[in-house]
């Protein structure tokens, strides 16, 4: 038994196999080897380097976005009487960036202040005082209860509250909008990127976009599709979206910049692709639209007041996607008139010191 483990120990440290090869002369072997090799050449070469373009390296976007809109409308609504709205009125927030909103309709609830006043029957109706628990806040409400019920009209009462008075009532929203003439109000974008690792930087003012052509174009996806000044219903209508409706109670609308560039050919070749998508679901009946409230504050006879706007607008979102491409290291090691160069910069070599016994330069022998 010792003899054997020995032997099968010996055999393991002290032999060596190597692969045999046979060259078998068969048609329908042979064929079916090639035909195997063939298959796998056209999917490395069609769909990982040509289609999917899997020679080259990929770097993604840094992005930079401004927006500047300009359009005036004019509103004859019952409280504020005749008012012109401007940028500064209706663009919220007013400097603009990848994200801001539109103002396109609103409810005015002028001359608020605070001090006591009846609470809408929504958030409070009450048939006695005890009702109303002094101190506390409804969800719904617009104060805070005093703890008295107190008539709201002639047939309704409600719970008296602390707060801005008097309070909003936003049941009926105007329809039209108040501010439908914003539809043609345009929108200015500007848009910077940047590829880090390929140290590439690019505008969407591409060289076809000159002055003189920036002051007269409107976006259109055929006839213009690198203007990059937008009329806010060609925006919407792309969007799959109706103004005229989305403007009642607002909405949201996604504007995406694509930047896909093959750095393989001359950058003008790099240039931005304009989308738009509707992100406003009109088929539900729960919180449709998109609102929210600001308000203006002054003094009268030493007291301070406000007037309550409750907006409705169409909020913008800008996002920046892209890619870039070059071709890798395959072309820049191999097929460069600089390829030398490149290697000594891309790989470090070491190589074994000799040993001392070469290193000493043999005497030479002068016994002749």
């Amino acid at each position: 038994m010792g003899q054997k483990c020995m032997d099968r120990v010996s055999s393991f440290l002290f032999e060596y196999d190597t692969p045999r090869m046979v060259l078998v002369r068969n048609k329908k072997v042979g064929l079916t080897f090639r035909l195997i090799q063939l298959i796998v050449l056209a999917y490395i070469i069609g769909w990982v380097f040509l289609y999917e373009k899997g020679y080259q390296s990929q770097d993604s976007i840094v992005s930079s976005v401004s927006v500047k809109l300009k359009g005036l409308t004019l509103t004859n609504e019952s409280v504020l009487g005749p008012h012109i709205w401007d940028v500064v009125d209706y663009v919220f927030p007013p400097q603009g960036d990848n994200s801001f909103v539109v103002m396109t309709n609103f409810i005015v609830t002028p001359g608020q202040k605070q001090g006591t006043c009846p609470e809408l029957p929504d958030a409070g109706l009450c048939t006695q005082d005890s009702d109303c628990s002094k101190g506390k806040y409804s969800r719904q409400g617009q104060g805070l209860k005093t703890g008295k019920c107190v008539p709201f009209n002639s047939t309704v009462k409600t719970c008296e509250i602390f707060g801005w008075c008097p309070v909003e009532v936003d049941y009926h929203v105007p329809s039209p909008a108040l501010l439908s003439e914003a539809e043609k109000f345009t929108l200015f974008i500007k848009n910077s990127i940047t590829f880090p690792k390929f140290k590439v930087s690019r505008r969407n003012l591409v060289e076809s976009v000159t002055k003189q052509y920036l002051k007269k174009c409107t976006y259109h996806k055929v006839t213009d599709s690198l203007c990059p000044v937008f009329e806010l219903g060609y925006i919407v209508k792309e969007s799959g979206q109706n103004f005229t409706f989305l403007a009642v109670k607002g909405g949201v609308v996604g504007i995406t910049i694509d930047w896909n560039c093959d750095l393989d050919w001359p950058l003008r070749y790099c240039k931005p692709i304009y989308q738009f998508h509707g992100l406003y679901n009109d088929d539900s009946n729960v919180s449709p639209g998109f609102n929210f409230r600001y308000a203006k504050y002054y003094k009268e006879d030493g007291m301070e007041k406000r007037t309550l706007y409750k907006v409705f607008g169409i909020r913008l979102d800008i996002l920046v996607n892209g890619k870039a491409s070059v071709l890798c290291d395959l072309l820049l090691l191999h097929f460069l008139h600089g390829r030398d160069y490149y290697k000594q910069k891309k790989f470090k070599y070491a190589e074994q010191e000799p040993s001392k016994s070469h290193k000493k330069e043999k005497k030479p022998d002068n016994t002749q």
